[in-house]
């Protein structure tokens, strides 16, 4: 199994809606990717950093749950360009991503 990452770095000065992101963005790629074999998604609201008083270094991070690498990026090569245009709708953050193979 493999999870896909998308985290939004809790940069000063930006916003993120995650009313938005939770309810309408992850609706549309949960919609467009569960034919593609998506099993899940999740959606992470960051509250605080390791330590005492520290801000969280991200300030939301998507995870989707794909079997395998080839089925996620089969389900982006055909609505990929569709998801990404939904970006501006609630975050102006430049989003990173992970893919990783669930190991334990």
């Amino acid at each position: 199994m493999i999870r896909v990452t998308v985290l939004y770095p809790n940069e000063s000065g930006k916003k993120f809606d995650h009313d938005y992101y939770a309810k309408k963005h992850m609706a549309l790629v949960r919609d467009r990717l569960k034919s593609f074999g998506l099993i899940r998604t999740e959606v992470d609201k960051g509250v605080a950093g390791g330590a005492p008083g520290a801000p969280a270094p991200y300030i939301s991070v998507g995870h989707v749950y794909f079997n395998s690498l080839a089925d996620f990026q089969k389900g982006m090569g055909q609505h990929g360009k569709e998801i990404m245009a939904d970006i501006p709708n609630y975050t102006n953050i430049q989003p990173q991503t992970q893919i990783s193979e669930i190991v334990a």
